[in-house]
Protein backbone atom coordinates (compact mmCIF):
# COMPACT_ATOMS: atom_id res chain seq x y z
CA UNK A 1 0.00 0.00 0.00
CA UNK A 2 1.38 3.41 -0.94
CA UNK A 3 2.15 5.54 2.07
CA UNK A 4 0.64 8.54 0.29
CA UNK A 5 -2.85 7.00 0.48
CA UNK A 6 -2.68 6.96 4.26
CA UNK A 7 -1.94 10.68 4.45
CA UNK A 8 -5.19 11.99 3.02
CA UNK A 9 -7.14 11.67 6.27
CA UNK A 10 -4.42 13.16 8.44
CA UNK A 11 -3.03 16.06 6.41
CA UNK A 12 -5.44 18.64 7.83
CA UNK A 13 -4.53 17.61 11.35
CA UNK A 14 -0.81 17.67 10.57
CA UNK A 15 -1.09 21.08 8.94
CA UNK A 16 -2.88 22.41 12.00
CA UNK A 17 -0.10 21.19 14.26
CA UNK A 18 2.52 22.77 11.98
CA UNK A 19 0.77 26.14 12.18
CA UNK A 20 0.42 25.93 15.94
CA UNK A 21 4.11 25.00 16.23
CA UNK A 22 5.21 27.99 14.20
CA UNK A 23 3.13 30.23 16.44
CA UNK A 24 4.86 28.91 19.54
CA UNK A 25 8.26 29.77 18.10
CA UNK A 26 7.44 33.33 17.13
CA UNK A 27 5.29 34.03 20.19
CA UNK A 28 8.37 34.72 22.33
CA UNK A 29 7.83 38.34 23.25
CA UNK A 30 10.43 41.10 22.82
CA UNK A 31 12.35 41.69 26.03
CA UNK A 32 14.43 44.85 25.73
CA UNK A 33 14.88 45.01 29.52
CA UNK A 34 16.66 41.67 29.76
CA UNK A 35 20.42 41.70 30.34
CA UNK A 36 22.40 41.12 27.17
CA UNK A 37 25.45 38.98 26.54
CA UNK A 38 28.48 40.78 25.03
CA UNK A 39 29.38 39.64 21.54
CA UNK A 40 32.85 38.65 22.76
CA UNK A 41 31.25 36.02 25.01
CA UNK A 42 29.30 34.27 22.25
CA UNK A 43 30.81 30.91 21.28
CA UNK A 44 30.15 28.13 18.81
CA UNK A 45 27.01 26.20 19.68
CA UNK A 46 25.25 29.04 21.48
CA UNK A 47 21.60 29.85 20.88
CA UNK A 48 21.22 33.59 20.37
CA UNK A 49 18.56 36.21 19.67
CA UNK A 50 18.25 39.98 19.67
CA UNK A 51 16.28 42.06 22.15
CA UNK A 52 13.66 43.38 19.72
CA UNK A 53 12.73 40.32 17.67
CA UNK A 54 12.11 36.82 18.97
CA UNK A 55 13.74 34.75 16.21
CA UNK A 56 16.38 32.39 17.62
CA UNK A 57 19.63 31.48 15.84
CA UNK A 58 22.35 28.87 16.21
CA UNK A 59 25.92 30.17 16.40
CA UNK A 60 27.99 28.06 14.02
CA UNK A 61 31.61 27.05 14.45
CA UNK A 62 32.39 29.03 11.29
CA UNK A 63 31.32 32.33 12.85
CA UNK A 64 27.96 32.52 11.05
CA UNK A 65 24.49 32.32 12.59
CA UNK A 66 21.92 29.84 11.34
CA UNK A 67 18.17 30.45 11.24
CA UNK A 68 15.53 28.13 12.68
CA UNK A 69 12.79 28.52 10.04
CA UNK A 70 10.02 27.55 12.46
CA UNK A 71 9.37 25.96 15.83
CA UNK A 72 9.00 22.46 14.36
CA UNK A 73 12.62 22.57 13.25
CA UNK A 74 13.79 24.05 16.55
CA UNK A 75 12.13 21.42 18.72
CA UNK A 76 13.80 18.54 16.93
CA UNK A 77 17.05 19.92 18.39
CA UNK A 78 15.98 21.54 21.68
CA UNK A 79 13.20 21.02 24.23
CA UNK A 80 13.00 24.63 25.47
CA UNK A 81 14.47 28.13 25.16
CA UNK A 82 16.22 28.19 28.54
CA UNK A 83 19.75 28.47 27.16
CA UNK A 84 19.08 31.25 24.64
CA UNK A 85 21.43 34.22 25.06
CA UNK A 86 20.16 37.73 24.42
CA UNK A 87 22.38 40.05 22.38
CA UNK A 88 21.86 43.69 21.61
CA UNK A 89 20.28 44.16 18.20
CA UNK A 90 23.46 45.92 17.08
CA UNK A 91 25.70 43.02 18.08
CA UNK A 92 23.36 40.46 16.53
CA UNK A 93 23.46 42.34 13.23
CA UNK A 94 27.25 42.00 13.18
CA UNK A 95 26.96 38.20 12.88
CA UNK A 96 26.31 37.21 9.27
CA UNK A 97 23.63 34.66 8.44
CA UNK A 98 24.95 31.37 7.08
CA UNK A 99 21.68 29.68 6.13
CA UNK A 100 18.80 27.72 7.65
CA UNK A 101 18.87 24.92 10.18
CA UNK A 102 17.28 21.69 8.96
CA UNK A 103 15.53 19.01 11.02
CA UNK A 104 17.66 16.93 13.32
CA UNK A 105 18.20 13.64 11.47
CA UNK A 106 15.93 10.76 12.41
CA UNK A 107 13.58 12.65 14.72
CA UNK A 108 10.64 13.26 12.40
CA UNK A 109 9.48 12.56 8.87
CA UNK A 110 8.44 15.50 6.70
CA UNK A 111 6.39 16.27 3.61
CA UNK A 112 5.27 19.34 1.69
CA UNK A 113 1.84 20.32 0.40
CA UNK A 114 2.74 19.99 -3.27
CA UNK A 115 4.28 16.50 -2.98
CA UNK A 116 2.52 13.43 -1.48
CA UNK A 117 5.83 11.72 -0.73
CA UNK A 118 7.00 11.40 2.85
CA UNK A 119 10.69 11.63 3.68
CA UNK A 120 12.93 10.59 6.55
CA UNK A 121 15.61 13.19 7.27
CA UNK A 122 19.31 12.32 7.17
CA UNK A 123 22.41 14.39 7.91
CA UNK A 124 22.47 17.96 6.63
CA UNK A 125 18.91 17.79 5.34
CA UNK A 126 19.30 14.73 3.10
CA UNK A 127 15.77 13.48 2.42
CA UNK A 128 15.10 9.79 1.93
CA UNK A 129 11.72 8.80 0.55
CA UNK A 130 9.75 6.37 2.72
CA UNK A 131 7.81 4.64 -0.03
CA UNK A 132 5.45 2.28 1.82
CA UNK A 133 3.41 2.20 4.98
CA UNK A 134 5.14 -1.02 6.08
CA UNK A 135 8.54 0.69 5.98
CA UNK A 136 7.16 3.72 7.83
CA UNK A 137 5.77 1.41 10.51
CA UNK A 138 9.06 -0.43 10.83
CA UNK A 139 10.91 2.87 11.24
CA UNK A 140 8.54 4.84 13.46
CA UNK A 141 6.07 2.32 14.85
CA UNK A 142 2.30 2.12 14.60
CA UNK A 143 1.97 5.88 15.21
CA UNK A 144 4.17 6.77 12.23
CA UNK A 145 1.42 8.98 10.75
CA UNK A 146 1.60 11.21 13.82
CA UNK A 147 5.32 11.69 13.39
CA UNK A 148 5.15 13.63 10.14
CA UNK A 149 5.53 17.39 9.91
CA UNK A 150 3.88 19.18 7.02
CA UNK A 151 6.51 21.65 5.85
CA UNK A 152 5.84 24.85 3.89
CA UNK A 153 7.03 24.45 0.30
CA UNK A 154 9.36 27.43 0.71
CA UNK A 155 11.52 25.54 3.20
CA UNK A 156 12.00 22.52 0.94
CA UNK A 157 14.94 24.16 -0.83
CA UNK A 158 16.93 23.80 2.40
CA UNK A 159 16.98 20.04 1.82
CA UNK A 160 18.45 17.67 -0.77
CA UNK A 161 16.98 14.47 -2.15
CA UNK A 162 18.99 11.35 -1.33
CA UNK A 163 18.44 7.61 -1.90
CA UNK A 164 14.99 6.22 -1.03
CA UNK A 165 14.66 3.81 1.89
CA UNK A 166 13.82 0.44 0.37
CA UNK A 167 14.31 -1.59 3.53
CA UNK A 168 14.00 -0.57 7.18
CA UNK A 169 17.53 -1.77 7.85
CA UNK A 170 18.83 1.11 5.72
CA UNK A 171 17.69 3.77 8.19
CA UNK A 172 17.46 3.33 11.96
CA UNK A 173 16.04 6.61 13.35
CA UNK A 174 17.51 6.36 16.88
CA UNK A 175 20.96 5.51 15.53
CA UNK A 176 20.82 8.30 12.95
CA UNK A 177 19.78 10.85 15.60
CA UNK A 178 22.46 9.75 18.06
CA UNK A 179 25.09 10.09 15.36
CA UNK A 180 24.44 13.82 14.89
CA UNK A 181 25.01 15.46 18.26
CA UNK A 182 24.65 19.07 17.22
CA UNK A 183 24.09 21.42 14.31
CA UNK A 184 27.81 22.00 13.76
CA UNK A 185 28.22 18.28 13.17
CA UNK A 186 25.08 18.05 11.07
CA UNK A 187 26.31 20.77 8.70
CA UNK A 188 30.02 19.84 9.06
CA UNK A 189 30.82 23.39 10.14
CA UNK A 190 34.43 24.17 10.93
CA UNK A 191 36.16 27.22 12.36
CA UNK A 192 36.79 29.83 9.69
CA UNK A 193 40.30 30.33 8.35
CA UNK A 194 41.45 33.83 9.27
CA UNK A 195 43.19 36.50 7.22
CA UNK A 196 44.25 39.77 8.81
CA UNK A 197 44.50 42.92 6.73
CA UNK A 198 47.17 45.33 7.95
CA UNK A 199 49.33 48.17 6.73
CA UNK A 200 51.64 45.76 4.89
CA UNK A 201 48.88 43.66 3.28
CA UNK A 202 47.25 40.32 4.01
CA UNK A 203 48.53 37.92 6.65
CA UNK A 204 48.70 35.14 5.71
CA UNK A 205 48.58 35.81 1.99
CA UNK A 206 46.95 32.43 1.31
CA UNK A 207 44.89 29.78 3.11
CA UNK A 208 43.59 26.32 2.21
CA UNK A 209 40.08 25.23 3.23
CA UNK A 210 37.58 22.46 2.52
CA UNK A 211 34.66 22.86 0.14
CA UNK A 212 31.92 24.67 2.07
CA UNK A 213 34.46 26.27 4.37
CA UNK A 214 34.74 29.90 5.34
CA UNK A 215 37.39 32.60 5.54
CA UNK A 216 37.16 35.50 7.98
CA UNK A 217 38.82 38.73 6.85
CA UNK A 218 39.52 41.27 9.61
CA UNK A 219 40.83 44.78 9.06
CA UNK A 220 43.43 45.36 11.76
CA UNK A 221 44.70 48.55 10.18
CA UNK A 222 43.63 52.12 10.94
CA UNK A 223 42.38 52.77 7.40
CA UNK A 224 39.85 51.05 5.13
CA UNK A 225 40.66 47.92 3.11
CA UNK A 226 38.89 45.20 1.09
CA UNK A 227 39.38 41.68 -0.14
CA UNK A 228 37.97 41.79 -3.68
CA UNK A 229 38.07 38.82 -6.04
CA UNK A 230 40.05 39.21 -9.25
CA UNK A 231 36.90 38.15 -11.10
CA UNK A 232 34.83 40.73 -9.17
CA UNK A 233 32.32 37.98 -8.30
CA UNK A 234 32.78 38.12 -4.52
CA UNK A 235 34.33 40.32 -1.91
CA UNK A 236 34.14 41.76 1.56
CA UNK A 237 33.12 45.25 0.58
CA UNK A 238 34.83 48.10 2.38
CA UNK A 239 36.02 47.10 5.83
CA UNK A 240 36.66 49.97 8.20
CA UNK A 241 39.20 49.64 11.02
CA UNK A 242 38.23 46.72 13.27
CA UNK A 243 35.53 45.33 10.97
CA UNK A 244 35.33 41.72 9.74
CA UNK A 245 33.60 39.81 6.97
CA UNK A 246 33.19 36.06 6.45
CA UNK A 247 33.11 34.56 2.95
CA UNK A 248 31.90 31.02 2.20
CA UNK A 249 33.35 28.92 -0.64
CA UNK A 250 31.15 26.08 -1.89
CA UNK A 251 33.11 25.01 -4.97
CA UNK A 252 36.66 23.66 -5.24
CA UNK A 253 39.14 25.93 -6.95
CA UNK A 254 41.58 28.79 -6.49
CA UNK A 255 40.15 32.17 -5.50
CA UNK A 256 42.54 35.08 -5.91
CA UNK A 257 41.82 38.52 -4.51
CA UNK A 258 43.24 42.02 -4.07
CA UNK A 259 42.76 45.14 -1.96
CA UNK A 260 40.68 47.79 -3.73
CA UNK A 261 42.45 50.44 -1.66
CA UNK A 262 45.91 49.11 -2.50
CA UNK A 263 45.97 46.80 -5.52
CA UNK A 264 49.54 45.71 -4.74
CA UNK A 265 48.13 43.71 -1.83
CA UNK A 266 47.04 40.31 -3.16
CA UNK A 267 46.16 36.88 -1.79
CA UNK A 268 44.64 33.51 -2.63
CA UNK A 269 42.24 30.95 -1.16
CA UNK A 270 42.62 27.31 -2.15
CA UNK A 271 39.42 25.30 -1.78
CA UNK A 272 39.84 21.52 -1.86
Amino acid sequence: MSIAMSFKKSLLVLSAFAIIGSGLFYALSPDSARATTPLSSVVSGDLIRGTTYSAVYYMGANGLRYVFPNSNTYFTWYSNFDSVKFLSDTDLSKIQIGGNVTYRPGVKMIKINSDPKVYAVGQNGALRWVGTESIATALYGSTWNKQIDDMPDGFFSNYTISDPIQDSSQFVPATVTAGVANINYDKTLEAAATISIGSTGYSPISVTIHVGGTVKFTNNDTIAHTATSDSLTWGTGTLKAGESFISTFKTAGTYTFFDSYNSQNTGAIYVQ
